[in-house]
């Protein structure tokens, strides 16, 4: 049994490693949605999320002859570089099992602090697999990134930072991925205050969390698929569902395309960056997935920053076609001098710059005569865009938007 006892302990423990991030109102979120939202910025914490706090409490409540010995772990990434940083604190030696798929960059971080890095599997829970037949064979003790007392409790010291700040705060909106950091949360806050809420946000491509909650067993899913990978986890741990059945008022689910956009929105708006499963309670915000938000103070954990800058790039590029912020093109014309710079005026005609252009008179798609041109247009909207289309066909070009 976890109680607000052990959270405040664990505050103690990580009181010189661990950073009160910041909590700041999030000023377009709240006139949107008439209320204070705030952003508890975890993607701010020393290794880049919040697991870095239940981490350095286990290990800290570990006996010395076990820390000799070494720990083992399996993370899809973030709760690797917490444990890394820590067993390094602690002068241990920690391997580390991953998805092979981990981002470079969760890989690099965790290398950085001196653990040893094994890829293995598609997601988090082959690479734990593996972590537990490494620890049968080499008696370590092995760190589990959610389903562990001490990783609860060192999770649940974010509540304590919220609640201090703001003792009336209404609802958190927490991420869900094994569970244990809104079991922490949730444990303490309720223990502070019996009537807020918590709120839990899945991605849909791994709602596990969410149908089992609702059927009140433990239901895995038969695969995982989401760009929010620190959420990722395919079965559902039994412990974990007993608490958030206890202490979690409701779970929602949001789609990748709305994580995109809350990452992008972050960024844009925000100067955040934040990874996929850091942005899930934005997204359920942003998207009109919470109830009764209107009028209340609500916060959004934030609960990490690691993202591949290979998937940032892609959002940002997702982002600004649908946004109308650029517009991508396949134009056909004759294949003949002067052809492409009367296409090229009807562009700046229109107050459209060209970004990228690519030129093509070989396919085999292609009549005799004919190029097909591939070109990306910065644009100022639906209207802007709309426009340009209208002048295209008015000048006979036959064409495709992609």
């Amino acid at each position: 049994m976890i109680t607000l006892d052990n959270i405040k302990e664990a505050k103690e423990n990580l009181k010189d490693v661990a950073q009160n991030t910041p909590l700041t109102l999030a000023p377009i979120l709240s006139e949107t949605f008439r209320s204070e939202i705030y952003f508890k910025k975890e993607n701010l914490q020393l290794t880049g999320s919040f697991k870095l706090r239940g981490a350095y409490n286990r290990i800290a409540n570990l006996s010395q002859e076990k820390r000799d010995k070494g720990v083992v772990a399996a993370s899809a990434g973030n709760h690797a570089q917490g444990l890394a940083y820590a067993a390094k604190q602690f002068g241990c030696n920690a391997t580390i099992f991953m998805p092979e798929a981990t981002p470079l960059t969760k890989v690099s971080g965790v290398k950085s602090h001196g653990a040893n890095v094994v890829l293995i599997g598609e997601n988090f829970d082959e690479a734990y697999a593996a972590a537990m037949k490494y620890k049968e064979e080499n008696g370590v003790e092995f760190i589990h990134p959610f389903a562990d007392d001490d990783v609860i409790a060192g999770q649940g010291t974010i509540s304590l930072e919220l609640l201090e700040e703001i003792p009336d705060l209404k609802q958190i909106v927490v991420p869900i991925g094994g569970g244990g950091l809104i079991a922490g949360i949730a444990i303490a806050a309720k223990a502070i205050n019996p009537d807020i809420k918590i709120i839990g946000v899945v991605a849909s491509g791994a709602r596990g969390m969410k149908e089992s909650y609702k059927s009140q067993t433990p239901i895995d899913s038969a695969s995982v698929r989401t760009i929010a990978d620190g959420i990722a986890v395919r079965d559902v741990n039994p412990k974990l569902l007993d608490i958030i059945i206890d202490y979690v008022d409701h779970i929602v689910e949001v789609t990748d395309n709305e994580i995109a956009n809350a990452i992008l929105f972050l960024l844009e708006k925000h100067k955040l960056v934040v990874e996929g499963a850091g942005a899930v309670s934005t997204a359920a915000i942003m998207h009109d997935k919470i109830d009764n938000i209107e009028d209340s103070k609500v916060c959004a954990i934030i609960s990490g920053g690691n993202i591949d800058v290979t998937m940032l790039s892609q959002i940002i590029e997702k982002g600004l076609v649908k946004s109308y912020r650029k517009m991508n093109l396949i134009v056909k014309l004759m294949d003949k001098p002067g052809s492409l710079t009367h296409l090229s005026d009807i562009f700046r005609d229109c107050g459209a710059n060209i970004v990228q252009i690519d030129y093509d008179r070989d396919s085999v798609k292609l009549e005799f005569g004919e190029a097909q041109i591939t070109i990306s247009l910065e644009t100022k909207g639906e209207e802007h865009q709309k426009t340009i289309g209208e002048k295209l066909k008015q000048s006979g070009y036959r064409f495709k938007q992609i």
